[in-house]
């Protein structure tokens, strides 16, 4: 009687993938958009979060994968890695692609588990770190670099900084720029995109600058009010038809909506908090601004340029590999108010301008930065960390 063949029925190799949360951000939901377009027969998936997860796991569609909450915060940074290590003996991954800062908590437990393959992925700068000067998170990058197998980074910005900062040979560093899904994220078809928004938004007349993000420090949406306000100011006609609209929670919500009032702008803005309908919103504006002090790669960005929004971005992290300047968009220096406001005024009041910048952008996001060149990046960078490939 032959054999039977056994390897017929093993399952594909597992990725453990290590986040800090598993909330509503860019990083989380490129995450999610690599375990739910991966082809199945490649790789299976579990995420262990160093602190818990929300609601946002529900966009998880792929059946079968788990996700742990490990609670650093409460149980102490002992108890989590003896979690970790356990969570790894247990799973038996063949590879751990831990994520950021946070992290690095799970390369340490991952090698004493016996897991050979650890991959670790830059995405963007840490909210108190926003320039990559601080020394501690460097050394304690530089500490856990010979547990790391492989890195990815996001931006030539952040591959550059693993080399020149941390000591990474650039033999062990890949870049993987960011995704975005072209069939969601699309251009306005409909006369009645802005239902969505106050009536003062809705008429044809109208032009609506927008954003959306976090509204924290770092991603400066204050500058964006300021310079819309100066643009009314200097252009005076534009009051009556040009809009302001900053998608978006966080601790600093609060602040934007008094300053609005302060600033007499409040009847032509629009804050109103988290959204769920993103790709709804975008297609509601005219042209997008991102007054970020620094970034990784933007998924915003990559959303409005696949809805076909020129932007307007500071000239800061991976922003400048996502916008042809002139072409699809503009780079201005990060917190030049007069520039922004200048911008502004530009693409408010030259409708040929938008029209041309957003076809641009639209062939930039299909053309370059759409999600299956991503997903098919991150897969071969696991075959070859697994020696299904050639490095």
């Amino acid at each position: 009687m032959p054999r039977p063949d056994l390897s017929a029925a093993a399952p594909p190799p597992l990725v453990l993938h290590v986040i800090h949360h598993l909330v509503i951000g860019g990083m989380e939901n490129g995450l999610v958009n690599i375990i739910n377009t991966m082809p199945r027969s490649s790789y299976r998936h579990a995420i262990a979060c160093i602190e818990d997860y929300s609601t946002f796991r529900d966009r998880i569609v792929r059946p079968g994968v788990e996700v742990f909450a490990l609670q650093r915060s409460k149980v102490g940074i002992w108890r989590l890695r003896h979690a970790l290590y356990e969570l790894c003996r247990n799973l038996r991954p063949s590879i751990v692609h831990s994520r950021n800062m946070s992290g690095l908590d799970a390369l340490v437990p991952a090698t004493f588990a016996g897991v050979r393959h650890r991959l670790h992925g830059e995405h963007g700068w840490d909210v108190g770190n926003i320039r990559g000067e601080r020394s501690k998170p460097a050394l304690l990058r530089r500490l856990h670099a010979p547990f790391v197998s492989r890195y990815v980074a996001v931006s030539r910005d952040l591959a550059q900084y693993l080399e020149s900062r941390i000591g990474i040979a650039a033999s062990k560093i890949t870049q993987i720029c960011n995704g975005v899904d072209t069939d969601r994220f699309s251009p306005a078809r409909s006369v009645q995109r802005r239902n969505m928004m106050p009536s003062s938004f809705r008429s044809d007349a109208c032009i609506v600058v927008g954003t959306v993000g976090r509204i924290q420090p770092v991603k400066d949406q204050m500058l964006l009010l300021r310079a819309f306000a100066a643009a009314l100011a200097a252009v005076p006609s534009l009051r009556d038809r040009l809009r302001l609209a900053v998608a978006g929670d966080g601790p600093l919500l609060e602040e934007l909506r008094a300053a609005a009032g302060t600033l007499g702008i409040a009847g032509q803005t629009f804050l109103p908090g988290a959204v769920e309908n993103v790709p709804d919103i975008l297609r509601a504006f005219d042209f997008f601004v991102l007054p970020s002090l620094n970034e990784g790669i933007s998924n915003t960005v990559l959303e409005a340029l696949a809805s076909g929004l020129p932007v307007i971005a500071t000239n800061v992290g991976g922003n400048s590999e996502l916008i042809d300047d002139g072409l699809s968009g503009r780079l201005i220096a990060a917190s030049d108010l007069a520039a922004l406001t200048q911008a502004i005024c530009e693409y408010a009041t030259d409708d040929d301008l938008r029209r041309r910048q957003a076809i641009a952008a639209r062939n930039v996001a299909v053309e370059r930065f759409g999600l299956a060149t991503m997903i098919s990046q991150y897969e071969a960078v696991y075959d070859q960390m697994l020696g299904k490939s050639p490095l």
